[in-house]
């Protein structure tokens, strides 16, 4: 599946690894990759590989999206260097 496959198999990641009757995780998980789509483009734009850092869709228990980054720890760093570029000197974002 490529990186930007439709990650269904995320969807089952809730923190109990258990579905419970009723709860709409789909409904959860379009939302995350939605976003995650966001970020994932965000991150190509920023010279990333997908193969070193994503944005993964996924749901919790109660069936709310959730967007989890995985990946190398060299590149979460690189990442939060750039992030901490944006930071001016009293914390507030530029």
């Amino acid at each position: 599946m490529g990186w930007m496959g439709d990650g269904l198999n995320d969807a089952s990641d809730a923190g109990s690894g258990l579905w419970v009757r009723g709860v709409d995780y789909m409904a959860g998980w379009r939302v995350a990759r939605a976003a995650a789509d966001q970020v994932n483009l965000a991150l190509l734009a920023t010279e990333f590989e997908p193969s070193q850092l994503r944005a993964v869709a996924s749901t919790d228990d109660a069936g709310r999206g959730v967007v989890r980054l995985v990946g190398a720890p060299g590149a979460a760093v690189r990442l939060a260097g750039l992030l901490a570029g944006l930071v001016d000197r009293d914390g507030g974002a530029l």
